[in-house]
């Protein structure tokens, strides 16, 4: 038995830091995916090993399945309609496991991704052999949700082998699931992010695993649906960043400035509301009417990207970015924390490519990578076999 699942990475579109302070924002999917392939050997195989293979960092492993049960007694008893929470105990148990291989030395970040993928599987699938590759389009650690849309796509194909929810075998082509079993991959994924990210929002998790847009204000999702299609022009700057460092520097300059930084983070939500009413709009009559709305956004953009600056989160490789593509009159903002991290710029509909071609040109130039990815598209999806 095998089975294949993808879920999309994700880009804040408006409200980055303001919404830590009140302020509405919005995040959306983006067509670049990280997808996981999920193999079953049949009995007379005699496989008695879990091997996970991480494609893009070029990283084996392999675990005899009783030294699992050895750490992980927990999955004998496994119930996959249960999320549960992974405790420090647990994790440090893993991480014991994982010292074994001297891989993952210098890799922190992937070696929380290895212990979130041993809880979930063992948490879902319980104590079964398999092979499991992952690879993604998203690059890692930029602020595309890149492990959010590990963990989303792997509960999703863990569920989908699991027994515990519906899906039909015989569909051909990439299947999404029902929102009933979109919910609990979606929990599932949030404890793959805990063990991850500590403390994490769960905005990531679930823009991935529903798709389309998410505005979320004061703790509270709303899942948008997008009437108009948006491509936008990611930009990987490559300076990594400290985002609890930038959160905390614009909390010290609201105490500094209240007045003033509590008027910017008022300007901010009523550009996230307007943006999501924007694109929520069904009335497209023409071309003059698509060009209107996105002249709208992008001077949307334009002040998100001006009041980010006044929080001080913006960095000298994202004026660069900003700079560049005003030259062929696009528009560009931070997207994420800030301090480096990526860059999204509108991509007009009637752009030609020729002009897009020499945008990414300038920029690589710079050193940058650059992706481009239609927004708000679906959300976690899975198929059988070696379908296509």
């Amino acid at each position: 038995m095998e089975v294949r699942a993808r879920a999309p990475g994700k880009i804040i579109l408006a409200g980055e830091h303001a919404v830590v302070h009140g302020s509405a924002a919005v995040a959306a999917s983006i067509g670049l995916y990280t997808s996981v392939l999920l193999h079953l050997p049949s009995p007379e195989d005699n496989d008695d090993a879990l091997t996970l293979h991480l494609m893009d960092v070029d990283l084996k492993f392999s675990w005899p399945i009783g030294r699992i049960k050895e750490i992980l007694p927990h999955s004998v008893n496994n119930s996959a309609s249960s999320p549960t929470t992974c405790c420090e105990e647990t994790i440090k148990l893993i991480l014991a496991v994982l010292e074994d291989s001297k891989k993952l030395e210098s890799k922190i970040g992937i070696a929380s991704g290895v212990v979130a993928f041993l809880w979930l599987y063992t948490s879902i699938l319980g104590n079964k052999a398999a092979k499991v590759t992952v690879s993604s389009d998203l690059p890692l650690g930029s602020g595309l949700g890149s492990s959010a849309a590990f963990c989303v796509s792997l509960s999703g194909a863990l569920l989908a082998l699991s027994g515990s929810v519906e899906v039909d075998f015989d569909r051909e082509g990439w299947v999404s699931f029902g929102e009933k079993e979109q919910q609990l991959a979606n929990k599932w994924a949030f404890e793959g992010e805990k063990i991850i990210h500590g403390k994490p929002s769960g905005i990531d998790n679930t823009v991935s695993t529903f798709g389309n847009l998410i505005k979320f204000k004061s703790g509270v999702l709303t899942c948008i649906k997008s009437n108009m299609t948006l491509k936008m022009l990611i930009t990987n700057t490559k300076v990594g960043r400290n985002t609890k460092a930038l959160v905390a520097g614009v909390s010290e300059r609201k105490k500094r400035h209240p007045d003033a930084m509590t008027s910017v983070f008022t300007a901010v939500d009523f550009i996230s509301n307007e943006f999501a009413s924007i694109i929520q709009s069904s009335s497209f009559s023409d071309d003059d009417d698509v060009i209107k709305k996105e002249q709208n956004i992008k001077e949307l953009m334009e002040m998100n990207q001006g009041l980010l600056k006044c929080m001080g989160v913006s960095h000298a490789s994202i004026e660069t970015v900003v700079q560049t593509t005003v030259k062929y009159g696009l528009t560009s903002k931070l997207t994420g924390a800030g301090g480096g991290g990526c860059v999204i710029t509108l991509l007009p509909a009637l752009l030609s490519s020729a002009v897009i071609g020499k945008v990414i040109e300038e920029l690589e130039q710079c050193g940058f990578q650059c992706l481009i990815a239609e927004i708000g598209g679906n959300g976690l999806e899975f198929r059988f076999d070696g379908q296509s």
